[in-house]
């Protein structure tokens, strides 16, 4: 049982440096988690990597060694709150603290809402959404006695616009979008310096496309431009460096989520009459494919998933405070030009408005 298997010891090579960052990568087996555990390694950071596949964390390790960094391998299923506690425990117990937490472990299943079974619905929801909250509270036990740390949550632009056939995943995206947001005001209210940020993503190439519970005929697939996992672990890397309140990641994500914002209904309809056949490939889905929903990877998929092809390796980070920012500066500019003119208008009217000058009169005197 994951349980016991979090306490198998794992013992990570010794240190080169006291001092190095302490980072915790949930889901850091493949995909995203695994690249963002390596683009840490290269800094010479000390990484846990916690999941559940451990032919995939074994290769995790070995790439965050490989760059330079140091690593610590715990079995973790997330929706194990005892095992994610554990695992935290685990951490402080070798490496005397926790900085950066972030969570990133997700699961997913792709077909319509009626058709995805009750206990898919839980694996997903405890998996996405339960377990970024057991990775928080795990995180804050350690980090509020210090005062210090930052928590990672790995969104997606699925958490501002929900798309059709994935419903339990965007449920969870939306989900933790509020559970972070009402935490931090508590941090706020608590005048704690715990950084809370979250990274909202656009599709990237990653396994889930290969191995992801499908009730459809096809595979699944990404949509519109699509990212390699190392391009969005550079901003993940960012966000926990700055800590922005959020980072929008890739075009499409700050696409889709200003459209929500805008044209919800627009993009309902568009969605409903496109996103289907966008999102299957032409590889048939196999007839029961739930293993990897339920069990771990036996095999080490690595990062990538099967759309190398197109797969864009820079992607962009905004953070939406700056796009506030400047749409206000924009409106005291629009307001400051809207008064001038009035003023200017105003002034003009009253000019109108008053009598023609009297010729000046002459008035002789006498010599």
């Amino acid at each position: 049982m994951t349980r016991d298997t979090a306490s198998t010891p794992d013992h990570a090579a010794e240190p080169t440096r006291s001092d190095a960052p302490v980072v915790v990568v949930t889901g850091a087996s493949a995909g995203i988690g695994r690249a963002t555990a390596t683009a840490f390694g290269r800094r010479g950071c000390r990484i846990a990597l916690l999941a559940r596949g451990r032919a995939g964390l074994d290769g995790a390790r070995r790439d965050v060694e490989a760059g330079g960094g140091q690593a610590l391998v715990i079995p973790t299923d997330v929706s194990d709150a005892d095992a994610v506690f554990a695992a935290a425990e685990r951490v402080v117990a070798e490496w005397g603290r926790i900085d950066v937490w972030i969570n990133n472990a997700m699961a997913t299943v792709f077909g319509p809402a009626e058709q995805v079974p009750v206990a898919e619905w839980e694996r997903v929801t405890n998996t996405d959404y339960l377990g970024t909250v057991y990775g928080t509270l795990a995180a804050l036990r350690h980090m509020r006695p210090r005062d210090a740390g930052t928590i990672v949550q790995i969104g997606s632009a699925l958490a501002y616009r929900a798309i059709p056939l994935q419903a339990p995943y965007c449920a969870a995206k939306f989900a933790i979008r509020g559970f972070t947001d009402s935490l931090r005001t508590e941090l706020s209210r608590d005048g704690s310096a715990i950084r809370l940020t979250m990274v909202q993503l656009p599709g990237v190439n990653t396994p889930q496309f290969a191995w992801s519970r499908s009730h459809m005929p096809r595979r699944h697939r990404p949509v519109g431009a699509w990212y390699q996992p190392e391009a969005v672990a550079e901003q993940i890397v960012r966000a926990a460096d700055e800590a922005p309140r959020e980072l929008w990641v890739g075009l499409p994500a700050i696409q889709a989520i200003l459209g929500s914002a805008l044209v919800p209904g627009l993009l309902d309809r568009y969605l409903g009459a496109n996103a289907y056949e966008q999102q299957m490939s032409d590889t048939p889905a196999p007839p029961d494919h739930r293993a990897i929903l339920f069990e771990p990877a036996e095999a080490d998929h690595g990062a990538h998933g099967p759309f190398d092809a197109g797969a864009r390796t820079r992607a962009m980070g905004l953070d939406p405070a700056l796009l506030r920012g400047g749409l206000a500066l924009a409106a005291v500019g629009a307001l400051a030009g809207a008064f001038f003119i009035g003023r200017r208008s105003a002034m003009s009217g009253r000019r109108q408005a008053l009598p023609p000058a009297r010729p000046a009169r002459i008035v002789q005197r006498p010599c």
